[in-house]
């Protein structure tokens, strides 16, 4: 989303345009997200918990680390700057708007880094 959708919306569409769509696509984004999350932890404390949890590679114990680190910072991400967002459009203050999507964005980023971390991590320490 933050790579691909967001600099199209940004060279095509003024504030009051994009960011009543960006905060309906994060909206549709962010319910996936829950989803996904949920599915990881479940997934992820099966394999850990049916290897035993001294048993795996520390690669998978940077990795489990890494994910939470990721959690928390989307549970920011959607309780802190993307309410902030549907406030500010609510509002129709764009000025604002287009602050917390970059905040959105530079977090989104962060996040991506720390999953692709997370990868390198089980991939190189084993």
């Amino acid at each position: 989303m933050v790579l691909a959708l967001r600099p199209v919306l940004t060279d095509l569409l003024q504030p009051p345009q994009r960011l009543p769509l960006m905060a309906a696509v994060l909206k549709r984004f962010f319910a996936v997200v829950m989803a996904s999350i949920a599915v990881l932890l479940v997934t992820g404390m099966y394999l850990l918990l049916g290897t035993g949890i001294s048993k795996p590679p520390p690669g998978w114990h940077a990795m489990a680390g890494l994910g939470l680190v990721m959690i928390v910072v989307f549970g920011h991400i959607y309780l802190s700057p993307y309410r902030k967002l549907q406030r500010a459009v609510a509002a129709a203050d764009w000025p604002e708007g287009g602050r917390r999507a970059g905040q959105i964005a530079l977090l989104v980023k962060i996040n991506l880094g720390l999953g692709w971390l997370a990868i390198a991590a089980v991939v190189l320490w084993r």
